[in-house]
């Protein structure tokens, strides 16, 4: 049986959340579309949204012309650690979800990291 682009994608996401719930952390969640890029910090327990940010959000909409860039990853990054520092959380593993740690994912951690989220 021949897997289409979205179960290898799955499949490749699901060998690493194994890991991350093994290392029992918050885990930092990502997920990208063409036209926009959404990212969740997922309590250790795996059921609680501990914070969310996404280009859909009114405050980072403003500040950008187009969902679906680096640019915008990157405003999303900062936003999300800045909401994850608010919550009291600093470290995280990151879940790329499948998706390859290049261009969209790789600017959201970035920016991440230098707003001071540590993974």
């Amino acid at each position: 049986m021949k897997l289409d682009k979205k179960q290898n994608r799955l499949r490749r996401a699901r060998k690493g959340r194994a890991k991350i719930r093994e290392l029992e952390v918050n885990r930092l969640s990502i997920h990208r579309t063409p036209r926009h890029i959404y990212a969740q910090i997922i309590g250790a327990d795996g059921g609680t949204v501990v914070a969310a940010a996404s280009t859909l959000e009114a405050e980072v909409r403003k500040g950008m012309k187009n969902g679906g860039n680096v640019e915008a990853a990157s405003i999303v990054g900062a936003r999300i650690a800045e909401k994850a520092k608010a919550k009291g959380v600093d470290t995280v593993a990151f879940d790329r979800s499948g998706f390859r740690y290049h261009g969209r994912v790789k600017a959201l951690a970035d920016a991440a990291r230098e707003a001071g989220l540590k993974f």
